[in-house]
Formats: structure tokens, sequence, C-alpha cells
């Protein structure tokens, strides 16, 4: 995995998140992302300040800032 690759994957997940929170799963399911793959892209967007997390029944719930 290369730099550029997570940063791609970063757009899927602003992309998926732009209508709205979703749960962990729920955007893993949007996104078609490996796990992985996923936590790389969440961390990327988390760095720069660009996403909060909620935790509520057991899940995270995560949302653009």
């Amino acid at each position: 995995m290369n730099v550029e690759m997570i940063g791609a994957n970063a757009g899927k997940v602003w992309t998926a998140l732009q209508n709205g929170a979703l749960s962990s799963k729920a955007l893993k399911k949007a996104t078609k992302l490996k796990e992985a793959d996923l936590n790389l892209a969440l961390g990327w967007l988390a760095r720069e300040g660009k996403l909060t997390f909620t935790e509520a029944a057991e899940e995270t719930i995560i949302a653009l800032a």
C-alpha cells in the first residue's frame, strides 16, 4: 500500500460521508474497502481533523467534521 492509494481511499470515505454519518460497518460496505484499507483512510482523514467519531450502541459512528 502506498500513500497515493491511502489518499484515494480517503477520498472514497469522504465521498461516502457527504450524505451523512455512517457506522463503521456501513462505511466499509459503502466504500467496498477492506478493513485495513478503511482504517488507513480513516486515520488519514482523522489526522487532518476532517472526521468526528461517536460511540453508539457498541458501534462507532463516523461523520465529517
